[in-house]
């Protein structure tokens, strides 16, 4: 048979004291969890234990779409159900039409509800089903099933579960704008930490031309975009410029730097994890991928996560969709990735570090940023443009300022002319910008190296091993040499010719 319950007071009454204190215990977990998930599966090992049911599931349901996602589903041992077959939709589709709840003692001998398959293979005798409201609509609903003839499965639990239900609608709204601000929180927090003091696209040579309209064209798809440069050249301020550009700019941007930072730290970051997945997570967090979804996010050093990472992230490029860590259910994504690197993916693929596959996953687009030596016509313009941002006013640059500015090479490129024009506003206390004001640290002090190839080499040799402490082993690596090739030139150091 199938009830509707009576909107009255007696029902209200009906209620036994144990019931109350539970729907009680309930609404305050209701009101203190943030994450549906991790709410809900506490809350359904209660119901199934009050109404003495094997199982019980809630589900989400997209009407548009006319389907279903589980939010929770445990069974007597409290214990995860992931696969939403195992439950019978026909029911779910019932409840969904009838809009009301519905009592099954003996679904299989009931008119239209025996012949659903899944209630014939998985054997479901009794059934408790009421929908969810929210806003007017079904938003989900909630099921609790056994395969016995569940003589609790009585009006009074269905009153039970239908008070449930109210409780849950209530708490969706709330958990939803909670949701929903954490996203938004977490998005404003990394783009605080990702905004870096690097100019615009400001130049007029023919190199950061051809990148403007590379960028202006890309910006139009959603292809996955792949930036190359050294460090410095802006390629964070190009992947930004790839957003705003987009059909995706009222999205979210979010970036996250992959560089130096733990394997285990940096996956949890990406993909987010469920509650319990490792010590110290109490609750589900959702990653930066999630929340990013729709907008675009961008991965800037890719070269430097680890293989088993990499894996994870062409899935990710693949399907369009991550697992939180410690979680066996898969959440689908829209988000455009951007990636970068200061580093050369072909020869790191050849070397065995980095994915064939997923190299050749990000590079469909790629783009090359110039550094500054390519573009040196650009100088005068990114000087003028960090004189009014560290002096807040124009001023007189020297012609030997300039000149000197123009000479360099700038190895650190824009965010190195960045760093000078700002020592010099500390140092200039007048209205002119005089050659003593351009420090220049040249890198490992060779700037104005004067010596033979010979002494040159001798001297990035001794430097890289005062710098791996005497490790001739790390030495040979980071020069791309030997070990033999270091101890040869060691001698050759100790016992110079005549």
């Amino acid at each position: 048979m199938d009830t509707k319950i009576p909107d009255t007071l007696n029902t209200v009454r009906s209620l036994e004291k144990e019931q109350f204190e539970v729907l009680y215990s309930i609404s305050k977990a209701l009101n203190a969890a943030v994450y549906k998930k991790n709410l809900f599966e506490e809350t359904l090992d209660i119901i199934i234990r009050v109404i003495d049911a094997e199982r019980a599931l809630f589900v989400m349901y997209d009407e548009p779409n006319t389907k279903f996602s589980i939010v929770a589903a445990r069974n007597v041992k409290q214990e995860t159900i992931d696969d939403l077959s195992t439950f019978s939709s026909g029911i779910l589709q019932k409840v969904i039409a009838e809009k009301r709840p519905i009592i099954y003692h003996d679904v299989q001998s009931a008119p239209g509800i025996s012949q659903f398959q899944s209630v014939l293979i998985h054997q479901i005798k009794s059934v408790l089903g009421v929908p969810v409201f929210r806003q007017g609509k079904i938003a989900g609903l909630i099921l609790a099933d056994s395969q016995m003839n569940r003589k609790a499965f009585n009006e009074e639990n269905l009153y039970f579960l239908d008070f449930f239900s109210n409780l849950v609608s209530l708490a969706l709204d709330r958990i939803s704008q909670i949701e929903e601000l954490i996203d938004e929180n977490t998005i404003l927090k990394n783009q605080l930490q990702t905004v870096q003091k690097i100019p615009g696209l400001i130049g007029q040579s023919p190199a950061i031309k051809q990148l403007v309209q590379m960028i202006e064209r890309v910006a139009r798809t959603d292809t996955t975009v792949l930036l190359l440069g050294e460090s410095g050249t802006g390629k964070d301020l190009a992947a930004r410029a790839i957003h705003e550009l987009s059909e995706r700019r009222q999205k979210p941007y979010l970036a996250q730097f992959c560089g130096s930072i733990p394997d285990s730290l940096l996956e949890s970051e990406l993909f987010g994890y469920k509650k319990g997945a490792f010590t110290g997570a109490v609750a589900d967090k959702k990653g930066l991928f999630e929340v990013a979804s729709s907008g675009t996010f961008f991965l800037d050093e890719i070269a430097d996560i680890s293989i088993a990472l990499q894996a994870k992230l062409l899935r990710v490029l693949q399907n369009k969709e991550i697992i939180r860590l410690g979680d066996t259910q898969s959440i689908k994504i829209d988000t455009r990735i951007i990636t970068a690197t200061n580093k050369d993916l072909k020869i790191l693929t050849k070397e065995g570090k980095f994915r064939e596959d997923l190299f050749y996953r990000l590079n469909v687009f790629p783009i090359y940023l110039p550094p500054l030596r390519e573009r040196t016509g650009d100088i005068p313009l990114l000087a003028e443009h960090f004189i009014l941002r560290y002096f807040g006013k124009n001023i007189t640059v020297h012609p030997e300022t300039m000149k000197r500015l123009n000479g360099y090479q700038w190895p650190g490129n824009i965010r190195q002319l960045e760093n000078v024009i700002q020592r010099a506003a500390i140092l200039c206390d007048g209205d002119i910008l005089l050659p003593e004001h351009i420090i220049i640290e040249e890198a490992d002090g060779m700037g104005s190296f004067a010596g033979t190839l010979e002494d040159f080499e001798r001297m990035i040799l001794m430097r890289r091993l005062k710098e791996f402490n005497g490790n001739r082993t790390q030495t040979a690596k980071s020069l791309g040499v030997s070990v033999r090739w270091i101890q040869l030139k060691l001698k050759e150091i100790d016992s110079p010719d005549d």
